[in-house]
């Protein structure tokens, strides 16, 4: 394993890139805090939504825990170590502390300081925003135009407020609004994050289906105390973080070859994954932090159970797709200010299980979680919007299975965060704890 170092590559990239991969750095600076209201302002009228709010991540971005840790133990020290790579560091603001950012307050004080960065992606922020800039016609980095003041946007047309003055703007339904920060490219020119982008290239754009249709689901109601009832949005904005949103998120279906295999033969297991719910892959977003993966497991007639391991398909870079022991996230040293570090366990999972990823390498061609020092991106084996995988499973019966039934599960399990990174870093449990996707189960019969 390589010992931590910075990269000539890496000093590079970022001083020659990172200007230029941020296509909402000219608004650093200029609007104090004062220029937007507070979210309790809004909450005085528009109170169901400003309690959603509060309990989405949207309200979170900046004081997540992980977020906190990943921004100051790993983006800012890092930053610290590599100064050309303090720019990049700063635009993660312009999305997840944008008040912060745009009033040029620079590294934001932490959380515990109670600083109006704690604000995150707050009413204010989103309902100003008057454009969205693109390149290419692809919205990233923080690329909204922000327009504080009196007039309030939206996507409804003839509201009238005592507070403010009320515009509707087509981009407020449209999915463009949402990529200026789901989609999000580094220092290395490498699509860290495309969530808006996966939505376009599959099926529900050419269907008009927005992300607003998912993550923010109408219903009938008031959007404010003095509203007639409509039909509102409501701003749940629930997704990798939500277990109602993930679960069954994923289809899981699964059967035997033959039912019937003798006591000395083999078995061979199918199993079906549909991603027939989100219009983006699955995982998405932060998929350098992300895992999902398929844990099958025999339990014959006497209560013994069997790890099943996956079969191979032989495609580049599997080996990222399997579970191993293999140690990875080694740039974490630098930050860390560990000498000669030699990372932690890249999967922390049963080895010989399937995993649904895109590994993310460093310069050094080690896996990182780190996307501002990723350099490239692995095999995207990721489950697509209404895209089948089937994976398949040889099972050589072992000489102490039981005669008669075998009941074969499969596990689709998933995790915000690798639990050997959080656990490396400390991260509260709640953030690499095991969210099941979904399950099924088969059986096969063990005759003499």
């Amino acid at each position: 394993m390589k010992s931590t170092t910075i990269s000539p590559l890496l000093l590079m990239l970022t001083i020659l890139m990172t200007t230029s991969i941020q296509s909402g750095v000219e608004d650093r600076g200029k609007y104090p805090y004062d220029s937007f209201e507070k979210p309790q302002v809004c909450q005085s009228c528009h109170t169901d939504i400003y309690m959603q709010w509060t309990q989405s991540m949207m309200s979170q971005a900046y004081t997540h825990h992980w977020d906190e840790i990943e921004y100051f133990d790993l983006a800012v020290a890092h930053a610290q170590k590599v100064p050309s790579l303090k720019e990049p560091v700063d635009g993660c603001n312009g999305c997840h502390a944008p008040l912060a950012f745009l009033a040029g307050d620079l590294t934001p004080p932490p959380p515990a300081a109670g600083s109006r960065a704690n604000e995150s992606v707050s009413c204010d922020l989103c309902h100003t925003i008057s454009a969205i800039q693109t390149v290419d016609q692809t919205p990233f980095n923080f690329s909204y135009v922000p327009s504080p003041g009196r007039t309030k946007y939206g996507s409804k047309p003839g509201l009238v407020s005592p507070h403010h003055v009320t515009k509707n703007l087509d981009i407020y339904a449209q999915a463009e609004f949402c990529g200026s920060c789901h989609n999000e490219k580094n220092p290395f020119g490498i699509w860290v994050k495309s969530t808006q982008i996966e939505w376009l290239e599959g099926p529900y754009s050419k269907q008009n289906v927005p992300c607003h249709q998912c993550h923010m689901p109408k219903a009938w109601g008031q959007n404010a105390k003095m509203a007639q009832e409509d039909m509102v949005a409501q701003h749940l904005f629930h997704g990798a973080h939500d277990p109602g949103k993930v679960a069954g998120a994923i289809e899981i279906r699964m059967h035997p070859e033959e039912r019937e295999v003798e006591i000395d033969g083999t078995a061979v297991i199918k199993v079906q994954l549909f991603n027939g719910k989100a219009g983006h892959k699955i995982p998405t977003g932060s998929v350098e932090d992300r895992i999902l993966w398929l844990d099958v497991t025999a339990i014959d007639e006497e209560g013994k159970t069997y790890h099943l391991p996956v079969d191979q398909k032989g495609f580049e870079g599997e080996e990222y797709t399997i579970g191993s022991t293999a140690l990875a996230y080694v740039d974490m040293g630098l930050p860390k200010g560990i000498d000669n570090f030699q990372g932690v366990p890249r999967d922390g999972i049963p080895v010989g299980d399937r995993i649904f990823r895109m590994p993310y390498f460093d310069d050094q061609g080690i896996m990182t979680i780190m996307q501002w020092n990723t350099a490239k991106l692995g095999v995207d084996y990721r489950i697509g919007p209404r895209e089948t995988k089937i994976e398949s499973y040889t099972w050589t019966l072992p000489d102490d299975v039981a005669v008669g039934k075998v009941i074969i599960k499969a596990q689709l399990n998933y995790q915000k965060l690798v639990k050997p990174v959080a656990d490396f870093l400390h991260v509260p449990e709640d953030e690499s704890e095991i969210m099941i996707i979904n399950k099924a189960d088969t059986w096969i019969e063990v005759y003499e």
